[in-house]
């Protein structure tokens, strides 16, 4: 995803080796390794990338696999969000392979299986609505025809001041930089610095915004929706960003320069959050319209905080075998990042249950 609120996202799709159709890098199952590991290990080795993968898939497809003994089966596939953070010039299957950014509508029309296509549409389901301008408006006239509440009819009469819904997609773009810049500062090495550096810059933007938003709530006399729901909003979505930078700062007060396989899972279900909310807030523009699909994406954000729940119980238990006795210290500071890095999913959870509230409301 490109740096503005706006900007499309783009999937890297592979040649496969005998067909040379457009392929996501996959393979088997590796022994030892989460499905969610062997997936980022696939990547690197068929698509020379490196970053963050969220832990929970986005769903499933099935595809027709020619097997050595020339026998063709059916093979289940689990697609997982990786950020790409890094992408190496030389990588195990250079020569084998042709590897391609495509806009997602693109992608969708490059893979063969209906499955993917249907995978890739939905990752962030707003690129397509907009390109299907006119389906969207016979669609809005049809639920109108079946009915739309005399207090929606109304309140779409009336005249909106304020400019809240740019401030809420601009603050959730701080979001994505952050939780970015956070996976990419639990992956280590020589560049910590920066990363930390850039958090605290994306959380002073966000600070910014959100008193932007306070202001605006105080002088604005029409509102969207209820301004108690949109400092609420707000507030949620800068705890988010708070925590991150409570992360970093835990992480440059104590040195930390190796992080745990359950920490870096964390930060992916954090990009992978910020992802889901940087559709959902353009979203709001017209709940009434998108409420189906604001379901979906709080949905899945709340199933993403439980996942990073566990994830955080298995890291902390194994930091306690680690170093409960040994060292004691060491445990702490393991126990003070986790619970940030918990914080910081459990605020983007209470952004979508403060979307949720908003859809009820005005749905």
């Amino acid at each position: 995803m490109g740096e503005g609120r706006d900007s499309p996202v783009e999937l890297l799709l592979v040649t496969s080796r005998e067909t040379k159709r457009w392929v996501l890098p996959k393979g088997n199952r590796i022994k030892g390794m989460t499905p969610h590991a062997a997936a980022a290990q696939e990547a690197l080795e068929e698509a020379g990338v490196i970053g963050a993968t969220c832990p929970a898939p986005l769903g499933t497809y099935r595809y027709r696999k020619q097997l050595e003994s020339g026998a063709a089966l059916m093979v289940d596939v689990e697609v997982f969000p990786f950020a790409v953070t890094e992408e190496l010039a030389d990588w195990p299957e250079r020569a084998q392979r042709t590897r391609r950014w495509f806009p997602l509508a693109e992608a969708s029309m490059a893979v063969v299986e209906e499955d993917l296509k249907t995978l890739i549409r939905g990752f962030r389901a707003s690129e397509f609505s907009q390109m299907t301008g006119s389906r969207a408006l016979l669609g809005s006239v049809k639920s109108v025809k079946e009915g739309l509440h005399m207090f929606h009819w109304f309140q779409s009469l009336l005249p909106r001041q304020g400019n809240f819904f740019a401030l809420f997609e601009a603050h959730g773009q701080t979001l994505v930089s952050g939780g970015a810049a956070l996976a990419r500062l639990l992956q280590g090495g020589t560049a910590m610095q920066q990363h930390i550096r850039e958090i605290h810059e994306r959380e002073a933007e966000a600070d910014n915004i959100t008193r932007e938003v306070l202001r605006t709530v105080r002088r604005t006399f029409l509102t969207p929706f209820d301004r108690g729901a949109i400092t609420s909003l707000i507030s949620s979505m800068d705890d988010a960003i708070d925590e991150m930078q409570q992360t970093a700062r835990g992480i440059e007060l104590y040195e930390v320069t190796d992080f745990e396989l359950e920490m870096r899972d964390i930060a992916a279900i954090i990009v992978d959050s910020a992802r889901l909310l940087a559709e959902a807030l353009p979203l709001l523009r017209s709940i009434h319209a998108n409420a189906a699909r604001l379901h979906e994406l709080t949905g899945r954000l709340v199933r993403l905080e439980g996942q990073a729940d566990d994830i955080h119980g298995i890291g902390l238990k194994k930091a306690f075998k680690a170093h409960g006795n040994s060292n004691p210290m060491a445990f702490i500071i393991k126990l003070e990042l986790y619970s940030h890095l918990e914080r910081v999913v459990d605020k983007f959870e209470d952004v979508a249950n403060e979307i949720d509230n908003l859809v009820i409301d005005h749905s």
